[in-house]
């Protein structure tokens, strides 16, 4: 049988032993497990979850030095970022433990039965109920994070969804590793994982497959996410995409700030090899803030990208992009010849070119590239921003005197943003109940719903409204005694009673 085989970015020689496909019978056997054991994980109580994933998050931090190595052998992301990244992942399974503990992730409602309204209402009692098993798609920038024990995998969990991961063939070793430690910590049939693409493709088609969560480019999400809707019993499709996250930087900011405004830019933008889903990769900028920038970025260092095909759409891209005729190159930084590397770029186009040329200038270059749209008159990008292509985030840097500005360019953004920044730059997405991480198409599938932060349980649940029975039947949630003391809205009323 194939198998899916790990490389070293930095030498581009084979990393471990190849990890065996998942063939079809062995991805239904898998999806039919996760089926059985849906029922009782499904309702388990909250509290005796959140045990386990506080257990799993204790499990990984213990294989912390082993998993980090074999990481960054497959993925070159170094061991510092991937030790922080590790911590961010046990950190998301904790969080989700605590809004089990906290219980309003199921929006209990309780109605009492008003016979003299019009129309009369009968007792309705409503809260949100796992869906049921779910496909979780690793991807390939966070090996950690977004992937086999990542945010998707940790929510869904949490909500009472088992889950069966596609490992991404960037790192199937790490993957194989961190699903022992998964599997070693939950009870049978709630975690599976899947390697090679056609095991992906199965997952997806699965009739036990109730959802899927999916982190990639747009090109592969966009083909699943057909599949999915295509299933003669359609079912949701939560990815997360591809994102150009727009800057704007207003004219006394880059007078007062400018040097520090570009150090700021060139650090985001060569962040990870420019590997980041929050990567700045447009920036709207006053003419005279170029040099500022041009001497930032030469002045940084990019690195190995994470496999070949990503390191090569890169170059392709940026040299397409550097031939147009639309965007002048006017600065590179360094990178080093061996392996699967890539340097920063900065590049320049002027708003009037850019206006009329939106779609080709606004396209995705996964890597540390930057296209910088020169203005003189920021009431000209104000107008632009909301024709944008959906973004996870858009950023705005103004000084006190332009928050008037600010404010224009935060609403103009707010229409294709998922979170909008001040003063900031986009990469580092906080694991918090505040976090929004989403947006518009091409950004995600779903604008509706965040893939980060306690929110995200959200896309594992539907509601279920239980009209008239009796007390003793109903989930604890519902009960009128709220034996949980969890928070719930009581006739119109939001409280814990």
């Amino acid at each position: 049988m194939s198998g899916v085989q790990g490389y070293d970015p930095r030498t581009g020689e084979p990393f471990g032993e190849p990890v065996p496909v998942t063939s079809d019978a062995e991805v239904d056997a898998l999806a039919r497990a996760a089926e059985a054991a849906f029922p009782s994980w499904s309702t388990l109580p909250g509290a005796e979850r959140a045990e386990l994933l506080d257990g799993l998050a204790d499990a990984l931090d213990a294989e912390s030095g082993p998993l980090v190595e074999t990481a960054d052998r497959e993925t070159a992301l170094g061991v510092p970022r991937l030790t922080t990244e590790l911590k961010r992942t046990t950190n998301q399974l904790r969080l989700f433990a605590g809004v089990l503990r906290e219980g309003s992730y199921v929006e209990a409602v309780l109605d009492g039965a008003d016979p003299d309204i019009i129309p009369p209402r009968p007792e309705l009692r409503r809260v949100l109920r796992p869906l049921g098993p779910v496909a979780v798609f690793s991807a390939s920038n966070f090996p950690f994070a977004f992937s086999v024990a990542g945010g998707d995998t940790a929510s869904a969990l949490a909500a009472g969804c088992p889950v069966v991961v596609k490992s991404h063939s960037a790192h199937p070793s790490t993957a194989r590793e961190t699903a022992r430690v998964v599997a070693s910590v939950l009870p049978a049939g709630v975690f599976g994982i899947v390697y090679g693409t056609q095991a992906g493709v199965a997952l997806v088609k699965h009739p036990a497959v109730r959802a899927v969560g999916f982190t990639g480019s747009t090109g592969g999400g966009r083909a699943l996410f057909d599949l999915a809707s295509s299933r003669p019993d359609p079912i949701p499709f939560y990815g997360e995409l591809g994102s150009v996250n727009p800057a704007v930087v207003l004219p006394a900011a880059a007078s007062a700030r400018g040097a520090e405004i570009a150090a700021g830019f060139a650090g985001s933008l060569v962040m990870g090899v420019g590997q980041f889903c929050t990567n700045p990769g447009l920036l709207f900028a006053p003419t005279a803030l170029v040099p500022a920038l041009a001497e930032a970025v030469s002045a940084s260092a990019g690195g190995a990208m994470l496999n070949e095909r990503m390191r090569d759409s890169y170059r392709s891209g940026t040299e397409d992009l550097a031939a147009s005729g639309l965007a002048s190159l006017v600065a590179e930084g360094t990178a080093p010849e061996a392996g699967w590397t890539a340097a920063p770029k900065l590049f320049t186009v002027p708003v009037e070119v850019f206006e009329e040329n939106r779609e080709r200038l606004t396209e995705e270059h996964f890597g540390p590239a930057g296209v910088v749209v020169t203005y003189d008159d920021p009431a000209r990008v104000l107008a632009l921003l909301p024709s944008l292509p959906g973004t996870l985030t858009g950023t705005v840097h103004a000084d006190p005197e332009e928050h008037g500005l600010a404010a224009q360019a935060a609403e103009a953004l707010r229409g294709v943003a998922g979170r909008i920044i001040f003063n900031a730059w986009p990469t580092g997405v906080a694991v918090a109940w505040g976090m929004h991480h989403g947006g518009p198409w091409p950004a995600t599938t779903n604008p509706l719903h965040t893939s980060v932060g306690a929110t995200s349980i959200r896309r594992w649940l539907a509601p279920v409204t239980y009209q008239s029975w009796p007390d003793e039947l109903l989930p604890p949630e519902l009960q009128s005694g709220n034996p949980l003391g969890i928070p719930r809205r009581v006739d119109g009323v939001l409280g814990t009673r």
